[in-house]
């Protein structure tokens, strides 16, 4: 053997090693933290078009279910009614005219049952209407739905269809948040005296 103490194998990490792999772990990091910031925010904008889709469906959806005939529904004259004329108020008491009847609004009074006449009960009267914030039929939902806005528009376009243009309804509901809006529109047409 030689006088000579054999040598020691160097263990560990010099400091230059350690400083260089904690560099590239920091930039690691920082570039998958900065991919979570990116997804979060981009995966608030799906939620909010989905919610506006979903309010937009359901009011459109209830409108569309509602009697369209020549006369208003709490007219007598409703079910056989074959014109405006038939009415029992005359055309100006019939759904030829788009609103709501004087008095008419789309919510009753919960929990009580509303008086016959005061709630929405055809397609034309949601013309014009507007909601904010956004509320179901039974008033609920305005804390979770804060910061929507629903409009309703109801134009005739019977002539499109090559029948007289009050016969058919186009029903456009625009729900907003912010400066995103979502429009969804359906048609409606008119099968009387039948509702």
């Amino acid at each position: 053997m030689s006088a000579e103490a054999p040598r020691r194998r160097q263990q560990g990490l010099s400091l230059v090693e350690v400083v260089v792999s904690m560099v590239v772990l920091a930039v690691g990091v920082v570039a998958v933290l900065s991919t979570f910031g990116v997804s979060l925010m981009g995966s608030v904008e799906p939620m909010r078009q989905k919610q506006m889709t979903a309010i937009a469906e359901a009011l459109l959806g209830e409108i569309l279910h509602q009697p369209f005939t020549f006369c208003d529904p709490d007219d007598a004259n409703a079910g056989s009614a074959l014109s405006a004329a038939d009415c029992t108020g005359g055309a100006a008491a019939s759904q030829e005219v788009l609103g709501p009847t004087a008095g008419e609004v789309r919510l009753g009074a919960p929990p009580a049952t509303p008086a016959p006449g005061t709630q929405f009960d055809n397609v034309g009267d949601y013309a014009g209407f507007s909601m904010n914030p956004v509320v179901d039929i039974t008033g609920a939902g305005a804390a979770a739905l804060a910061g929507y806005t629903a409009t309703v528009a109801v134009t005739a376009v019977g002539g499109t269809f090559g029948v007289p243009a009050n016969d058919a309804l186009q029903v456009a509901v625009t729900v907003t948040r912010g400066t995103e809006s979502f429009t969804l529109t359906g048609l409606r047409f008119r099968y009387a005296p039948r509702y």
